[in-house]
Protein backbone atom coordinates (compact mmCIF):
# COMPACT_ATOMS: atom_id res chain seq x y z
CA UNK A 1 0.00 0.00 0.00
CA UNK A 2 1.26 3.20 -0.93
CA UNK A 3 1.88 6.25 1.64
CA UNK A 4 -0.68 9.11 1.79
CA UNK A 5 1.98 11.79 0.66
CA UNK A 6 2.55 9.20 -2.57
CA UNK A 7 -0.81 9.00 -2.91
CA UNK A 8 -1.25 12.70 -3.15
CA UNK A 9 1.50 13.41 -5.21
CA UNK A 10 0.53 10.73 -7.57
CA UNK A 11 -3.28 11.79 -7.82
CA UNK A 12 -1.81 15.35 -8.38
CA UNK A 13 -0.20 14.52 -11.23
CA UNK A 14 -2.85 12.17 -12.70
CA UNK A 15 -5.04 15.30 -12.89
CA UNK A 16 -2.51 17.26 -14.51
CA UNK A 17 -1.69 14.25 -17.09
CA UNK A 18 -5.75 12.94 -17.29
CA UNK A 19 -6.64 14.91 -20.58
CA UNK A 20 -3.24 12.38 -22.37
CA UNK A 21 -3.87 9.44 -20.24
CA UNK A 22 -7.58 8.76 -21.91
CA UNK A 23 -7.82 10.90 -25.00
CA UNK A 24 -9.45 8.53 -28.01
CA UNK A 25 -6.70 9.51 -31.50
CA UNK A 26 -10.23 10.22 -32.91
CA UNK A 27 -10.78 13.57 -31.02
CA UNK A 28 -8.11 15.57 -32.91
CA UNK A 29 -9.54 15.14 -36.27
CA UNK A 30 -12.71 16.45 -34.74
CA UNK A 31 -11.46 20.05 -34.67
CA UNK A 32 -9.35 22.28 -36.45
CA UNK A 33 -6.08 21.77 -34.36
CA UNK A 34 -3.71 24.68 -34.39
CA UNK A 35 -6.12 27.59 -35.92
CA UNK A 36 -6.00 29.25 -32.56
CA UNK A 37 -7.78 32.30 -34.89
CA UNK A 38 -10.72 29.90 -36.51
CA UNK A 39 -14.13 31.39 -35.62
CA UNK A 40 -16.12 29.07 -33.10
CA UNK A 41 -20.01 30.12 -33.08
CA UNK A 42 -21.09 28.83 -29.63
CA UNK A 43 -24.90 27.59 -29.39
CA UNK A 44 -26.25 26.64 -25.60
CA UNK A 45 -29.21 24.95 -24.59
CA UNK A 46 -29.89 25.91 -21.47
CA UNK A 47 -31.10 29.31 -20.08
CA UNK A 48 -32.81 28.63 -16.04
CA UNK A 49 -28.76 29.22 -14.80
CA UNK A 50 -27.57 32.99 -14.83
CA UNK A 51 -24.72 31.28 -16.34
CA UNK A 52 -26.12 31.49 -20.09
CA UNK A 53 -25.76 34.95 -19.70
CA UNK A 54 -22.48 34.94 -18.17
CA UNK A 55 -21.19 33.18 -21.00
CA UNK A 56 -22.81 35.59 -23.10
CA UNK A 57 -21.16 38.57 -21.46
CA UNK A 58 -17.52 36.89 -21.32
CA UNK A 59 -17.70 36.14 -25.10
CA UNK A 60 -19.74 38.36 -26.73
CA UNK A 61 -19.13 41.48 -24.88
CA UNK A 62 -16.06 41.68 -22.90
CA UNK A 63 -14.63 39.34 -26.31
CA UNK A 64 -12.50 37.32 -23.84
CA UNK A 65 -11.40 34.66 -26.83
CA UNK A 66 -10.52 36.23 -30.15
CA UNK A 67 -12.95 34.86 -32.87
CA UNK A 68 -15.56 32.88 -30.11
CA UNK A 69 -18.85 34.14 -29.77
CA UNK A 70 -22.05 32.51 -28.27
CA UNK A 71 -24.50 32.85 -31.52
CA UNK A 72 -27.83 30.62 -30.35
CA UNK A 73 -29.72 30.31 -27.07
CA UNK A 74 -32.47 27.54 -26.19
CA UNK A 75 -34.29 28.36 -23.16
CA UNK A 76 -36.24 26.15 -21.08
CA UNK A 77 -39.24 29.15 -21.51
CA UNK A 78 -39.17 31.85 -23.52
CA UNK A 79 -38.38 34.16 -20.65
CA UNK A 80 -35.30 32.02 -19.62
CA UNK A 81 -34.30 32.66 -23.13
CA UNK A 82 -34.77 36.35 -23.90
CA UNK A 83 -33.19 37.43 -20.68
CA UNK A 84 -30.19 35.45 -21.50
CA UNK A 85 -29.91 37.25 -25.14
CA UNK A 86 -30.55 40.58 -23.93
CA UNK A 87 -27.57 40.18 -20.81
CA UNK A 88 -25.32 38.33 -23.14
CA UNK A 89 -26.45 40.22 -26.40
CA UNK A 90 -26.76 36.42 -27.97
CA UNK A 91 -28.58 37.30 -31.05
CA UNK A 92 -30.40 34.09 -31.94
CA UNK A 93 -33.07 32.47 -29.52
CA UNK A 94 -33.96 29.28 -31.14
CA UNK A 95 -37.46 27.58 -30.48
CA UNK A 96 -36.15 24.43 -30.67
CA UNK A 97 -31.93 23.20 -30.16
CA UNK A 98 -31.98 21.34 -33.27
CA UNK A 99 -32.56 24.73 -35.42
CA UNK A 100 -28.43 25.12 -34.24
CA UNK A 101 -27.22 21.91 -36.10
CA UNK A 102 -25.23 23.33 -38.96
CA UNK A 103 -25.05 26.37 -37.88
CA UNK A 104 -22.51 26.37 -34.67
CA UNK A 105 -18.61 24.73 -33.56
CA UNK A 106 -19.04 23.70 -30.46
CA UNK A 107 -22.41 23.24 -27.77
CA UNK A 108 -23.15 24.18 -24.27
CA UNK A 109 -25.33 22.29 -22.07
CA UNK A 110 -26.35 24.17 -19.04
CA UNK A 111 -29.90 22.90 -17.19
CA UNK A 112 -29.80 23.67 -13.85
CA UNK A 113 -30.89 19.66 -13.10
CA UNK A 114 -28.25 16.84 -14.36
CA UNK A 115 -31.22 14.63 -15.85
CA UNK A 116 -31.86 16.59 -19.03
CA UNK A 117 -27.95 17.37 -19.76
CA UNK A 118 -27.20 14.02 -21.81
CA UNK A 119 -30.35 13.93 -24.05
CA UNK A 120 -29.66 16.97 -24.84
CA UNK A 121 -26.49 16.79 -26.14
CA UNK A 122 -26.92 13.84 -27.72
CA UNK A 123 -27.88 14.76 -31.36
CA UNK A 124 -24.98 17.21 -31.49
CA UNK A 125 -22.35 14.57 -30.06
CA UNK A 126 -23.06 12.25 -33.37
CA UNK A 127 -22.74 15.17 -35.47
CA UNK A 128 -19.37 15.62 -34.42
CA UNK A 129 -19.62 18.81 -32.45
CA UNK A 130 -17.46 19.41 -29.12
CA UNK A 131 -19.69 19.69 -26.19
CA UNK A 132 -19.33 21.30 -22.73
CA UNK A 133 -21.53 19.75 -20.28
CA UNK A 134 -22.07 21.42 -17.11
CA UNK A 135 -21.82 19.89 -13.59
CA UNK A 136 -22.56 18.19 -13.00
CA UNK A 137 -22.12 15.58 -15.97
CA UNK A 138 -25.03 13.42 -15.20
CA UNK A 139 -27.23 12.10 -13.27
CA UNK A 140 -26.45 8.22 -13.05
CA UNK A 141 -23.09 6.59 -13.76
CA UNK A 142 -24.84 4.23 -16.54
CA UNK A 143 -25.97 6.81 -18.90
CA UNK A 144 -22.93 8.81 -18.42
CA UNK A 145 -20.99 5.47 -19.29
CA UNK A 146 -23.02 4.85 -22.86
CA UNK A 147 -22.68 8.63 -23.55
CA UNK A 148 -18.97 8.90 -23.37
CA UNK A 149 -18.41 5.40 -24.84
CA UNK A 150 -20.71 6.92 -27.78
CA UNK A 151 -18.74 10.39 -27.66
CA UNK A 152 -15.33 7.94 -28.64
CA UNK A 153 -17.30 5.82 -30.92
CA UNK A 154 -18.52 9.00 -33.16
CA UNK A 155 -15.06 10.78 -32.21
CA UNK A 156 -16.41 14.08 -30.41
CA UNK A 157 -14.57 15.47 -27.74
CA UNK A 158 -16.66 16.36 -24.46
CA UNK A 159 -16.13 17.57 -21.05
CA UNK A 160 -17.58 18.35 -17.89
CA UNK A 161 -16.66 19.93 -14.47
CA UNK A 162 -17.43 21.65 -11.79
CA UNK A 163 -15.56 25.75 -12.38
CA UNK A 164 -14.37 25.37 -8.66
CA UNK A 165 -12.59 22.05 -9.05
CA UNK A 166 -11.39 23.18 -12.67
CA UNK A 167 -9.43 26.16 -11.61
CA UNK A 168 -5.94 27.95 -10.87
CA UNK A 169 -6.75 28.08 -7.29
CA UNK A 170 -7.30 24.08 -6.55
CA UNK A 171 -4.13 23.52 -9.10
CA UNK A 172 -2.32 25.44 -6.82
CA UNK A 173 -3.87 23.43 -4.21
CA UNK A 174 -2.65 20.16 -5.30
CA UNK A 175 0.57 21.62 -5.94
CA UNK A 176 0.69 22.39 -2.07
CA UNK A 177 -0.16 19.20 -0.65
CA UNK A 178 2.83 17.47 -2.95
CA UNK A 179 4.70 19.48 -0.91
CA UNK A 180 3.56 18.99 2.70
CA UNK A 181 3.80 16.12 5.37
CA UNK A 182 0.70 13.58 4.65
CA UNK A 183 -2.83 14.63 5.53
CA UNK A 184 -4.72 12.50 7.96
CA UNK A 185 -8.46 14.37 7.83
CA UNK A 186 -9.67 16.94 5.43
CA UNK A 187 -13.12 18.86 5.91
CA UNK A 188 -14.77 20.88 3.58
CA UNK A 189 -17.10 23.35 3.96
CA UNK A 190 -19.68 24.83 1.51
CA UNK A 191 -23.04 25.36 0.26
CA UNK A 192 -25.75 22.30 -0.64
CA UNK A 193 -28.73 20.70 0.13
CA UNK A 194 -30.69 17.18 -0.16
CA UNK A 195 -33.56 18.07 -0.99
CA UNK A 196 -32.34 20.83 -3.34
CA UNK A 197 -35.12 20.28 -6.71
CA UNK A 198 -32.38 20.22 -8.71
CA UNK A 199 -31.13 17.16 -8.48
CA UNK A 200 -30.60 17.35 -4.55
CA UNK A 201 -26.88 16.86 -3.53
CA UNK A 202 -26.32 16.79 -7.01
CA UNK A 203 -26.64 20.65 -7.71
CA UNK A 204 -24.11 22.30 -5.74
CA UNK A 205 -22.37 19.19 -3.98
CA UNK A 206 -20.49 18.75 -7.24
CA UNK A 207 -18.69 21.72 -5.83
CA UNK A 208 -17.46 20.10 -2.52
CA UNK A 209 -16.71 16.48 -4.09
CA UNK A 210 -15.03 17.21 -7.53
CA UNK A 211 -12.31 19.74 -5.68
CA UNK A 212 -11.96 17.02 -3.28
CA UNK A 213 -11.15 14.46 -5.66
CA UNK A 214 -9.00 16.31 -8.10
CA UNK A 215 -6.80 17.24 -4.71
CA UNK A 216 -6.96 13.65 -2.50
CA UNK A 217 -7.69 11.26 -6.56
CA UNK A 218 -10.97 9.38 -7.28
CA UNK A 219 -10.20 6.40 -4.81
CA UNK A 220 -12.82 6.55 -2.43
CA UNK A 221 -13.95 3.76 -1.31
CA UNK A 222 -17.59 4.63 0.62
CA UNK A 223 -19.15 7.28 2.03
CA UNK A 224 -21.64 8.07 4.95
CA UNK A 225 -24.61 11.10 5.09
CA UNK A 226 -25.62 12.44 8.51
CA UNK A 227 -28.54 14.53 8.07
CA UNK A 228 -29.56 17.90 9.44
CA UNK A 229 -33.20 18.53 7.59
CA UNK A 230 -32.26 19.25 4.40
CA UNK A 231 -28.45 20.04 5.29
CA UNK A 232 -25.63 17.80 7.46
CA UNK A 233 -22.24 16.25 6.97
CA UNK A 234 -20.91 13.45 4.56
CA UNK A 235 -17.77 11.51 4.99
CA UNK A 236 -15.64 9.69 2.65
CA UNK A 237 -13.29 7.15 3.44
CA UNK A 238 -10.65 6.80 0.79
CA UNK A 239 -9.08 3.05 0.52
CA UNK A 240 -5.52 4.33 1.86
CA UNK A 241 -7.88 5.50 4.77
CA UNK A 242 -7.50 9.05 3.97
CA UNK A 243 -10.52 10.76 5.94
CA UNK A 244 -12.35 13.62 4.31
CA UNK A 245 -15.24 14.70 6.05
CA UNK A 246 -17.92 17.56 4.03
CA UNK A 247 -19.96 20.17 5.79
CA UNK A 248 -23.33 21.52 3.81
CA UNK A 249 -23.20 25.47 4.60
CA UNK A 250 -26.80 26.47 6.03
CA UNK A 251 -25.58 30.00 4.82
CA UNK A 252 -24.25 30.87 1.55
CA UNK A 253 -20.95 31.54 1.52
CA UNK A 254 -17.49 30.71 0.23
CA UNK A 255 -15.92 27.12 -0.06
CA UNK A 256 -13.52 26.77 2.35
CA UNK A 257 -11.08 23.53 2.80
CA UNK A 258 -9.31 22.70 6.51
CA UNK A 259 -6.70 19.84 6.63
CA UNK A 260 -4.99 18.07 9.14
CA UNK A 261 -1.41 16.71 9.78
CA UNK A 262 1.03 15.54 12.52
CA UNK A 263 1.34 19.37 12.62
CA UNK A 264 -1.84 20.65 13.37
CA UNK A 265 -4.92 21.95 11.50
CA UNK A 266 -4.88 24.43 8.92
CA UNK A 267 -6.85 25.88 5.98
CA UNK A 268 -5.83 24.94 2.44
CA UNK A 269 -5.99 27.79 0.21
CA UNK A 270 -4.60 29.09 -3.10
CA UNK A 271 -1.56 31.07 -2.95
CA UNK A 272 -1.80 32.86 -5.85
CA UNK A 273 -4.28 35.05 -7.61
CA UNK A 274 -7.00 34.16 -9.80
CA UNK A 275 -6.57 35.37 -12.85
CA UNK A 276 -9.50 37.94 -14.91
CA UNK A 277 -10.42 34.71 -17.22
CA UNK A 278 -9.43 31.07 -15.06
CA UNK A 279 -8.74 27.89 -16.85
CA UNK A 280 -12.22 26.38 -16.47
CA UNK A 281 -13.01 29.08 -19.72
CA UNK A 282 -9.58 28.71 -21.02
CA UNK A 283 -9.67 25.20 -20.91
CA UNK A 284 -13.23 25.05 -22.41
CA UNK A 285 -12.18 26.93 -25.29
CA UNK A 286 -9.24 24.85 -25.91
CA UNK A 287 -10.90 21.81 -26.27
CA UNK A 288 -13.70 23.43 -28.70
CA UNK A 289 -10.17 24.88 -30.91
CA UNK A 290 -8.25 21.01 -30.38
CA UNK A 291 -9.60 18.63 -29.84
CA UNK A 292 -7.90 17.90 -26.22
CA UNK A 293 -10.00 17.12 -23.44
CA UNK A 294 -8.69 18.86 -19.89
CA UNK A 295 -9.86 15.47 -17.91
CA UNK A 296 -10.17 12.12 -18.63
CA UNK A 297 -13.81 9.93 -18.81
CA UNK A 298 -12.76 8.31 -15.80
CA UNK A 299 -12.23 11.15 -13.49
CA UNK A 300 -15.82 12.23 -14.79
CA UNK A 301 -17.48 9.02 -14.11
CA UNK A 302 -15.96 8.61 -10.61
CA UNK A 303 -17.25 12.41 -9.56
CA UNK A 304 -20.78 11.08 -10.67
CA UNK A 305 -20.45 7.41 -8.80
CA UNK A 306 -19.47 8.98 -5.46
CA UNK A 307 -22.45 11.62 -5.59
CA UNK A 308 -24.81 9.07 -6.60
CA UNK A 309 -23.36 7.10 -3.34
CA UNK A 310 -24.56 9.83 -1.01
CA UNK A 311 -27.53 10.54 -2.55
CA UNK A 312 -27.99 6.53 -1.94
CA UNK A 313 -26.70 7.37 1.84
CA UNK A 314 -28.69 10.33 2.29
CA UNK A 315 -31.80 8.54 2.33
CA UNK A 316 -30.56 5.91 4.89
CA UNK A 317 -27.79 7.34 6.98
CA UNK A 318 -26.10 4.58 5.90
CA UNK A 319 -22.36 3.32 4.66
CA UNK A 320 -22.75 2.68 0.86
CA UNK A 321 -19.82 1.54 -1.26
CA UNK A 322 -18.75 3.50 -4.18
Amino acid sequence: MSTRREFITNAGKGIALSALAFSSPGLIASVHQGQSAKKIRIGIIGAENSHTANLGRLFNIEKRFDGVEVKYVWGETAEFARKASEKGNIPNIVKEPEEMMGRIEALIVDHRHPKYHLKAATPFIKAGIPAFIDKPFCYRVEEGKEFLAMAREYGTPVTSYSSIAQSTATFDMINQLEEMEPVNNVVRFGPADFDSVYGGIFFYGVHLVQPLMYMFGNDIEKVKVTRVGSKGSITLLYHNGLSAHLILNRKEGEWTTLYETDEGIRELKSRVEAPEVDRNYTDMVEMFRTGKEPRSHESILACVAVLQAIEKSGQSEEWVYV
